[in-house]
């Protein structure tokens, strides 16, 4: 990247590799010059890391929103209990993440003709996937938060070494160029997709359950002869299976280098780069939920949802129809996909606390 603002080396323009001074020209730009000591600031600093550790600290935002919409229409097609979301139980445990989280999953469930119907049912305690959804979930934005933090101080901060102090007349050699502060950011975002991730794989696992959910087996009529979403739920598992993988800390790894002058390393540039591979892998397990949790909203017709929940629903419903037989899965999980990358959930939540509360706006 350095090397391209210098017009040295190549880059990609609209999909052809050119060289850097043809890819300055044709967006209209002219080689740097460097004054001295910049040239050391390019190559020295955090900036790569920082840059992508912000990447994932949007795109761990939108799964979070994105996660706790699909997660409260999972609660509307299981047929779930209020009661776990009732704000004095989140301000009697204290986190101020939870008692957020609670309250977007209050405003995106009121007014529901579904709740209206099983109000007075027997079943006391929904399974954890359901009911402790503000704790997971606020638990994932507090890291979140945690992160926003870090790396806004690190992005304004000088990572730069030596540092010159003009006006004491100093050069100080330190250890700014350290990303270890972005490297735990970056690990914190890793735990906070894999559990949205995992979290939404659970649900899955309860709606295509009948004992769990009530409805049909498998999210399909005809089950001995459709298998509706029975593969969906496995490719669910396995993806939430390998971001367990992926949120192993980077940071506690390191090997020595430069004749071991540099000889404990942050590994920061990796604990970013990877949160696009567990966006990715969460962004697919979300979209299979959000179609299960349409197809179970859809089951329990006429009754309606929230006015929130059916936008949402209605979102998906305009790209991927009702599942009444088996049908070629891949096509429509795509369509989810591409729509929850455009942030079409994350939209429904903007005007609740999970975004005003949120990191960096």
């Amino acid at each position: 990247m350095s090397a391209v603002l210098l017009g040295e080396g190549f880059a990609h323009h609209r999909g052809a590799l050119i060289t850097a001074r043809e890819a300055l020209q044709r967006a209209g730009l002219t080689a740097m010059v460097l004054a001295p000591k910049e040239g050391l600031a390019l190559l020295n600093g955090t900036q790569a890391s920082t840059a992508l550790a912000l990447e994932g600290l949007f795109a761990a935002e939108n799964l979070l929103a994105s996660g706790t919409v699909i997660g409260a229409m999972a609660v509307e097609a299981a047929k779930g209990s209020r009661v776990p979301f009732d704000e004095r139980i989140h301000r009697a445990q204290g986190h101020q993440a939870v008692i957020d989280i609670g309250a977007a999953y209050r405003s995106l469930l009121q007014h529901s003709q579904i709740e209206a119907s099983h109000s007075h049912c027997e079943r006391v305690q929904d399974p954890y996937s359901l009911r402790c959804q503000p704790q997971v979930m606020g638990a994932c934005l507090q890291q979140i938060r945690n992160s926003a933090v870090t790396i806004l101080t690190e992005a304004n901060g000088v990572s730069d070494n030596p540092l010159v102090f003009a006006d004491d007349n100093e050069i100080l050699s330190g250890g700014n160029f350290h990303a270890e502060a972005i490297a735990m950011a970056a690990d914190n975002l890793a735990l906070a997709m894999a559990e949205i991730g995992a979290l939404s794989e659970r649900r899955i696992a309860l709606l295509i359950d009948s004992k769990l959910s009530g409805l049909p087996p498998f999210l399909v009529e005809n089950g001995g002869i459709n298998s509706g979403f029975m593969m969906a739920q496995v490719t669910a598992a396995a993806l939430a299976s390998e971001n367990k993988s992926y949120a192993h800390p980077a940071c506690v790894d390191s090997l020595p280098t430069s004749a071991n002058q540099e000889d404990h390393v942050s590994m920061a540039t990796f604990a970013a780069r990877r949160l696009r591979d567990m966006y990715e892998n969460t962004i697919y397990i979300l979209a299979i939920e959000w179609l299960a949790a349409c197809q179970g909203i859809d089951f329990l017709a006429p009754l309606k949802t929230s006015e929130v929940l059916e936008e949402a629903k209605a979102k998906l419903r305009a790209q991927v129809p009702f599942y009444d037989k088996d049908r070629y899965f891949a096509p429509d999980i795509e369509k989810a996909a591409r729509l929850l990358r455009e942030e079409a959930l994350k939209k429904l939540v903007a005007t609740t606390v999970v975004i005003k509360g949120g990191s960096v706006n």
